[in-house]
C-alpha cells in the first residue's frame, strides 16, 4: 500500500462567487475613467527569524544562517497598496492589523489622489469590514470591492508580496525590526523606481473561469484518500 496526496484549489463556498469575480476582472480590464483601482492587503506575521533563500557570493564563502532562533522581539504586520495605473506600491509597518491600522492606512492613498474616486479591492479579514471602515468609505468616495472566498489569487496585489518575499526576505537573518523594516523599504523604493502600470491580469488563465473551481473539487473528490498499488 502506498500514499498519495494531491495538490488543489479550494473551492470557493460564495453564492456570488461570479459576480464578485466577474466585478474584479472588470476593473483589471477596463479601469473607471472616475477613479483609480487600489490592491490592499496585509502581508506578515513579520518575524525576526532565518529565513532559508539563494544568492551570489564569493567562491567557498557562502553566507551562513542561526541554526536555531528565538522570537523575543515580538511580529510586526505589512501594510501594502498597489496602484494599478502606475504599478508602485505603498507601505506601512505596524504593530497590529486592526480595523484602527487599516482605516488609518487607506487614508493615505486617498489623500494622495485627491479628488479621485477609490475602487479599493480588499479581502474578507474581518478588520476590512469593520462599520467605521464602511462609513468612512461610503462618506468619502471610496469603494470598497470584497473578494470571494478563498479567492486570494484574484487580488493582484499577491504578486507583489511574493516577489518582496523573494527579494526582500529570502536569505536574511536580521536581529532586529528596524533592520528587516529597512530592508523591506529598500526594496520597495527599488520596485517603485522600476514599477510599470499592471494590465492583462491572469490572460488565458483558468481562473478567470467562472466555473472552474467547481470541476476541480468534482473531479478531486476523495484524492487524499489511500490508494493501493
Amino acid at each position: 500500500m502506498s500514499w498519495q496526496a494531491i495538490k488543489t484549489w479550494k473551492a470557493g463556498t460564495d453564492r456570488e462567487f461570479t459576480a464578485k469575480m466577474n466585478g474584479i476582472l472588470d476593473l483589471y480590464d477596463h479601469p473607471p475613467a472616475d477613479g483609480r483601482v487600489i490592491c490592499v492587503d496585509e502581508f506578515g506575521p513579520l518575524n525576526l527569524q532565518t529565513r532559508p533563500g539563494r544568492g551570489w557570493f564569493r567562491q567557498r564563502r557562502p553566507k551562513g544562517l542561526r541554526a536555531t532562533y528565538h522570537r523575543t522581539h515580538g511580529v510586526r504586520h505589512l501594510l501594502r497598496a498597489l496602484d494599478l495605473a502606475t504599478g508602485k506600491t505603498h507601505y506601512r509597518i505596524r504593530d497590529r492589523k486592526r480595523w484602527t491600522e487599516f482605516l488609518a492606512f487607506l487614508k493615505s492613498p486617498q489623500a494622495r489622489w485627491p479628488g479621485e474616486k477609490l475602487y479599493v479591492i480588499a479581502d474578507n479579514f474581518s478588520p476590512h469590514k469593520r462599520a467605521e471602515v464602511r462609513e468612512w468609505s461610503a462618506d468619502d468616495d471610496v469603494e470598497l470591492v470584497f473578494l470571494p472566498t478563498y479567492s486570494s489569487r484574484l487580488n493582484w496585489i499577491e504578486s507583489e508580496f511574493a516577489a518582496l518575499r523573494y527579494f526582500a526576505l529570502a536569505g536574511t537573518d536580521h536581529r532586529s525590526h528596524g533592520e528587516q523594516d529597512a530592508a523591506i523599504g529598500t526594496y520597495i523604493r527599488w520596485h517603485n523606481q522600476h514599477a510599470r502600470p499592471k494590465r492583462e491580469f491572469a490572460v488565458n488563465s483558468k481562473i478567470r473561469l467562472p466555473d472552474y473551481l467547481s470541476k476541480v473539487a468534482q473531479r478531486d473528490t476523495g484524492s487524499f484518500a489511500p490508494q493501493r498499488q
